[in-house]
């Protein structure tokens, strides 16, 4: 399949692919779409509720990504960990990685103006897979080569960034048996987010257990969804 480096709407790049018309990140703006959908209204969200304790050092987030991609939302979220002082230990599944000239194309880095974090963008994508690597003293990586329906963790995330690809080319990502994996994945009260608000995909989450809220969409979407696993479920 044909994927092409592109620049999106807030002039950060993601990735194309023509066959699909589909791309890794919103053509609206991949940075802006990241920093809205899974730190606002999942990382800020739950470091901000009254009942959590992740401002305390000796506590950590963890966090499940599903679709590790490009790793724009791991590098962000290193930053916010290094920023707010947070310790995160990370897992990015991917069935697909990105290939090496392709990470060499996308401008995240220099986008972010973030000099200090620069050369980490790089880290996070050579350091092995299926291994935990303290990427700072704040984040901790494991990248795992896994498909999603293959997910099979136990009470373990408090946060999931569900980042697929959208249910218009790849349906069977958006079900009710893969939305039960992510419940059964977090902990009581953890938390997912992603950029999707279709009907379908609410109401599979609901039909698992899942508390859902429609929440205000990045730029290009007029909603979001976030759903979080109540204490007790």
């Amino acid at each position: 399949m044909i994927r092409e480096v592109v620049i999106t709407g807030d002039g950060s790049s993601t990735i194309h692919l023509p066959e699909w018309n589909e791309q890794y990140h919103s053509k609206h703006g991949a940075i802006q779409e990241a920093y809205h959908v899974f730190i606002k209204s999942g990382l800020h969200y739950l470091y901000n509720l009254p009942h959590a304790n992740f401002k305390d050092a000796s506590q950590n987030l963890s966090i499940l990504e599903i679709g590790f991609g490009t790793g724009l939302n791991a590098f962000i979220t290193l930053i916010e960990a290094n920023t707010l002082e947070m310790n995160i230990c990370y897992n990015g599944v991917e069935g697909y990685p990105v290939l090496g000239e392709e990470i060499n194309k996308l401008n995240y880095a220099s986008e972010l103006k973030n000099n200090t974090e620069a050369s980490l963008f790089k880290t996070l994508h050579d350091v092995s897979w299926e291994e935990a690597h303290k990427i700072t003293p704040n984040f901790e990586l494991t990248k795992t080569n896994l498909f999603f329906a293959e997910i099979k963790d136990k009470s373990k995330y408090n946060l999931i960034y569900f980042d697929a690809f959208g249910a218009r080319v790849q349906p069977e990502l958006w079900t009710e048996s893969i939305f039960l994996k992510m419940y059964e994945a977090l902990q009581n009260n953890g938390v997912l987010v992603t950029y999707s608000a279709k009907g379908s995909v609410r109401r599979a989450m609901q039909s698992v257990g899942f508390e859902v809220e429609r929440l205000p969409g990045p730029p290009g979407k007029r909603e979001m969804l976030r759903a979080t696993k109540k204490s007790g479920c």
